[in-house]
């Protein structure tokens, strides 16, 4: 089966290249490269999530020949319950468990000023403060390459209007970190509203990025799950 990875907001597909070594070989990871990041540096990101889903789902829809899970950390949550809502609109096979870290339901309105248009300053020390950001923001070389794309990508996911679908008849697991200011507990079991099939939600010691301080237990949790599925699939 396949696994379609997601990033967070400001990351490209570099985030999950340990993964692949993690999975066993009967699951092949396909990590999502969004424009304006590393290989796809010289393009613009994209401040709309409607047309990056449609971009995501049309490089997805030839890769769905095989059965397949989707996980999206925070910004890729929200765009990867977008994405197969897509799929779903164009009649494509469905994921068999759709995987969300770190982000609030997408029926709940987040809490918080908007960041995307404020000033450089006032901007970094919000999303520091909000998301307890990784060093990276600390690397003023590195800071002035991520930032234009970081910016773009909060503007995307401020930009969201959620529509009212039905849920999902395929299972759903949530990730949240224990302190993760911007998507507490309580908005990661909102999720729970989106399928009619199982949902669990494992909770994680840290803030928003406990995905860096604890990538083996993600990553077993989803092996797990995936595992769980194949071996039903097989004594079927």
């Amino acid at each position: 089966m396949r696994v379609f990875a997601v990033p967070f907001a400001g990351a490209g597909a570099s985030v999950f290249n340990a993964w692949s070594s993690a999975f066993p070989e009967t699951v092949e990871l396909h990590a999502v490269q969004l424009p304006g990041r590393e290989s796809r540096y010289a393009e613009a990101a994209l401040g709309d999530v409607d047309e990056a889903v449609r971009r995501v789902a049309d490089a997805m829809e030839p890769c769905l020949d095989r059965c397949y899970a989707v996980f999206g950390y925070s910004m890729g949550a929200l765009l990867a319950f977008e994405i197969v809502r897509e799929l779903r609109r164009r009649r494509a096979p469905l994921p068999v468990q759709l995987f969300v870290a770190a982000r609030r339901a997408p029926q709940l309105p987040a809490p918080r000023p908007l960041l995307a248009r404020l000033s450089r300053d006032a901007f970094l020390k919000r999303v520091t403060e909000y998301y307890d950001s990784p060093a990276v923001l600390q690397n003023r070389d590195l800071l002035e390459i991520i930032l234009p794309v970081l910016r773009a990508d909060v503007a995307l996911c401020e930009g969201y209007v959620y529509r009212r679908e039905p849920p999902f008849d395929f299972p759903m697991q949530a990730f949240a970190g224990q302190r993760d200011a911007s998507a507490p507990l309580s908005a990661v079991q909102g999720w729970r509203e989106q399928t009619t099939a199982g949902f669990s939600i494992e909770v994680f010691e840290g803030g928003h990025f406990f995905f860096n301080a604890s990538p083996t237990r993600v990553q077993q949790a989803i092996i797990s799950r995936l595992e769980h599925y194949l071996r039903g699939a097989t004594s079927s």
